[in-house]
């Protein structure tokens, strides 16, 4: 790296001078553009009954004229014999779809009856619905043949976000030619901009599972988003119907702990209640809020492993009130193999007294605002009492979009926590343009921070600049990160600061002949390189990893890669390769397997003697779907480390076991048991969940943690030494309703 480099205060400077010239890049187009097709979608007076059975007088005309559907996953362009009609109406409550879906091979269809947002494996129709027709956002709707739901937020700024559940209906069954599909999407559950004449986006699409291949009307072609390939669906006189719903929650938990080998403790009892409500402003607008909310998780994180970790692991946000709407917060250039995962990451709320949110769409405008009070920092933890006892912690976020176009848009974020004496502040400008096949983005961000005990100030800098070339053929990335030391964002997740980091992809696809390889559908070399300057651990690193991946039939990719580079940490520089194998198939329709192995050398991060070792991990995960019904997941990972001399270090196995059992979409019965060897726990976790719609929902379950210990006479020691037992038991009741005025 340059000497330049070497100083925070240049290379943030860099950035933005990047981003400037970034953004004044322009293409000169060959031929002048084809505007999206446009769908004129007729109002009906007897709305259709969603069973699954397409007989409604609604659905008596010709199906809509969309011409051919093509691939766009892992193929591109390639036509279909699967043949997908699709139907649409719509009156003054909700907008509907019928898709009539044509198998030459009826009986290889696959759909199994699962929970909502587990069908990924399955034959599936859907919509992309920008209902803004901003271009900036889209609702995207997945229904399998047994008519389970699965649903993603996808925004030019986030991606997809598939933590997000609405109210929406759908039915599906099978027939003699293949499988029909009808979806209500009420417009309470919507953004839209109401009036005589209402412009939306809309995409089609289907996947065929046992050939691994997904397609598309209108087309989606390499290099172009699902939003920017958008038709235009035309809707006269939309109105805005009442948008007001309240969710009345009621939780009751009873735990547990053991206190001596043959004894528990008294009972924890604790019965509560919350609210939720949500209103509609406009039909572009909405106002949530929350008191006293159950952001208990039903969900539990999968075991994974803890040990010799550099960065801190990343747990998924699962408490419904953070994930509807969240990907309008996220900044251009996070996610992916960026420093900063995500800009807001709510988990970081860790038990929330109240909550607000306000968010919405005006013209070319998006906006949200996201208010919390955390009571979790007031309290005692494992390091003693708190400094400020019984205070809350309080979050406040603002965002701001405004749209340049499909996928384009220029962005500003401002968030702010407050507790004790101290706080943080951050500001920061985003931008991301695309333009054909070319992609760049910049933020900048500025942060000013004071610690809880009003002692100490820090400043700091951060943000990156990005660019990307896509085609059928060839994909280029390279991106630019810088943050300063003391740079801090308490509502990020962010991996390092004092860093300045650069790195590239770049990926070549090749199509073998279909006639001579049908399993075989793409295979792809590809090469990714990084570069930083670590100004915490002191040095300078680099990696370089060059790979093979080939996409297969029946939703199966096999992958190998091999790396190597140097890397900084505790002011030292070590020398580190690795190799990895892995591979994934859906076998037969009732078993899809996955498979890792990795070895190299790597780095035991010790904050005073680290050292270069020897590690390998396996990891092998199956599902087995004997029934339509029942679904039995397991997963198991094995990880080692090894001194140079043969030491052993340590050996880690994590073993999650799942089993589900869905009577009917509705009502499912499932049963967890998770090991992890380095803390020397089993977790149990009985459920039956009953979820009628999104926001009504009744939990029953029991849980335990088994831990091996040891008992001294007074206390637990956690020596690795004594027997597995019970450790803590609990048994909980949880139950929502939603009410729609």
């Amino acid at each position: 790296m340059s000497e330049a480099m070497s100083n925070d205060r240049p290379i943030a400077l860099a950035i933005v001078v990047s981003l400037g010239l970034a953004s004044g890049t322009s293409a000169t187009p060959a031929q002048a553009p084809v505007g999206p097709p446009t769908l004129e979608i007729r109002r009906t007076d007897r709305s259709p009954v969603v069973d699954g059975v397409l007989d409604d007088p609604a659905w008596a005309g010709a199906p809509l004229e969309l011409g051919e559907w093509l691939t766009y996953n892992p193929l591109n362009g390639s036509k279909m014999v699967q043949v997908t009609q699709v139907r649409a109406t719509y009156d003054s409550r909700a907008l509907y779809f019928a898709f009539h879906c044509i198998d030459p091979e009826p009986g290889k269809v696959r759909g199994t009856l699962s929970r909502r947002d587990d069908l990924w494996n399955d034959d599936w129709v859907g919509l992309s619905l920008d209902s803004v027709g901003n271009g900036q956002a889209s609702y995207d709707f997945f229904v399998n043949p047994r008519g389970v739901q699965a649903d993603i937020l996808t925004t030019s700024s986030a991606g997809e976000n598939s933590a997000p559940d609405w109210v929406w209906e759908s039915a599906g069954r099978r027939t003699p030619e293949g499988y029909d599909v009808e979806i209500r999407v009420p417009l309470t559950s919507i953004r839209f901009k109401a009036g005589p004449d209402v412009r939306m986006g809309v995409l089609f699409w289907r996947r065929v599972s046992r050939l691994g291949v997904s397609s598309s009307w209108p087309s989606v072609p390499a290099g172009k988003s699902f939003i920017e390939s958008h038709a235009k669906m035309a809707v006269a006189n939309l109105t805005r119907p009442l948008t007001l719903e309240v969710i009345p929650s009621m939780t009751y938990a009873w735990n547990q702990a053991r206190v001596s080998p043959g004894r528990f403790g008294d009972a924890d009892s604790t019965p509560d209640a919350g609210l939720s409500v949500k209103y509609g402003v406009t039909s572009a607008v909405t106002l949530d809020g929350t008191f006293n909310p159950d952001f208990s998780q039903v969900e539990s994180d999968a075991f994974q492993v803890e040990v010799n970790q550099r960065y801190p692991l990343f747990f998924s946000e699962k408490r419904p009130f953070f994930m509807e709407g969240m990907g309008t917060f996220e900044l251009a250039g996070a996610g992916g193999d960026a420093v900063m995962r995500t800009a807001v990451h709510t988990r970081r709320i860790a038990d929330p007294r109240w909550g607000g949110k306000l968010s919405g769409t005006l013209g070319k405008f998006t906006f949200a605002t996201l208010s919390a009070g955390d009571e979790a920092p007031g309290r005692p933890n494992d390091d003693g009492p708190s400094a400020f006892p019984d205070a809350q912690k309080l979050f406040n976020v603002g965002r701001a979009v405004y749209s340049l176009g499909p996928n384009s848009y220029a962005g500003a974020l401002v968030s702010d926590t407050e507790f004790g004496l101290g706080n943080n502040r951050v500001g920061g400008l985003d931008l991301s343009l695309r333009r054909g096949r070319h992609s760049v983005s910049g933020t900048f961000l500025a942060t000013a921070s004071r610690a809880p005990d009003g002692r100490t100030s820090t400043h700091g800098l951060g943000g990156q600049t990005s660019y990307s070339y896509e085609s059928r053929r060839l994909l280029l990335i390279n991106q630019l990160e810088h943050y300063d030391r003391d740079f801090r964002m308490d509502t990020a997740f962010l991996n390092q600061t004092g860093i300045t980091a650069d790195w590239a992809f770049a990926a070549l696809s090749f199509y073998p002949d279909e006639k001579k390889h049908p399993w075989l559908k793409r295979v792809v070399p590809f090469v990714f390189s990084r570069t930083l300057r670590d100004r915490i651990h002191g040095g300078d690193g680099w990696f370089v990893l060059p790979g093979i991946r080939m996409h297969l039939t029946r939703q199966g990719f096999f992958r190998v890669d091999t790396g190597w580079g140097q890397e900084p940490w505790a002011q030292q520089t070590f020398d580190t390769r690795t190799t990895r194998v892995m591979g994934q198939a859906q076998i037969t329709r009732w078993l899809n397997v996955f498979s890792n192995y990795q070895f190299g050398r790597s780095v035991y991060y010790d904050d005073t003697n680290p050292f270069l070792g020897r590690s390998r991990s396996s990891s092998v995960g199956v599902s087995l779907q004997p029934s339509s019904r029942f679904n039995q997941s397991t997963s198991w990972d094995h990880v080692t480390f090894d001194r140079l001399s043969g030491e052993r270090v340590y050996a880690v196995d994590v073993l999650n076991l799942r089993a589900t059992f869905q009577f009917d979409r509705h009502f499912f019965l499932r049963a967890i048991a998770q090991y992890d060897s380095s803390r020397r726990q089993v977790l149990t976790d009985l459920l039956g969940s009953f979820e009628l719609r999104p926001g009504t929902v009744g939990y029953l379950g029991y849980g335990s943690l088994i831990e091996k210990r040891e008992w001294d006479g007074t206390a637990w020691q956690q020596n690795g030494r004594g027997d597995y037992a019970t450790a803590r038991r609990g048994f909980f009741f949880k139950a929502s309703y939603i009410h729609r005025f």
